[in-house]
């Protein structure tokens, strides 16, 4: 059986969101007890992964981000667009759009520190749509 939910809400720019309860509570409306939970985020500027979500490492990410794709540089992206998410752009490419999570007896199978995150990597405030879709029996 395959079930589709949806997670939506506002985000602001930088901005890391923690949604393992919420991806948790959509595995738990459908009645699969074994399988996989694949959290997808629709939107070239976002990701989600997996994280320890705590102040210190959240700020880490966010440093280690902006040494690989750099704000502040020029982007052909932001040539031609004039739009100044370049950097979001090559940032969610890296990070990737997707996120697969098998369960066991209804309970995702995380670490005891591993949540799963979304990121806001683009420039100005956006409304998100993740799809969370859970195969399993």
């Amino acid at each position: 059986m395959i079930a589709t939910r949806y997670l939506e809400f506002e985000t602001h720019s930088g901005e890391v969101l923690d949604i393992t309860d919420e991806v948790q509570e959509a595995l738990e409306k459908t009645s699969l007890k074994a399988g996989v939970v694949t959290v997808f985020v629709t939107g070239a500027t976002a990701s989600v992964t997996t994280i320890e979500y705590e102040d210190g490492l959240v700020a880490d990410l966010g440093d280690a981000l902006q040494r690989i794709a750099p704000v502040e540089i020029d982007y052909a992206h932001n040539e031609r667009w004039h739009d100044g998410n370049g950097h979001s752009h090559i940032r969610a490419s890296l990070l990737g759009p997707s996120l697969t999570v098998p369960f066991c007896e209804g309970r995702l199978m995380l670490g005891t520190w591993q949540q799963i995150v979304f990121l806001e990597l683009d420039n100005r405030p956006r409304q998100r749509k993740v799809v969370v879709q859970i195969m399993g029996e």
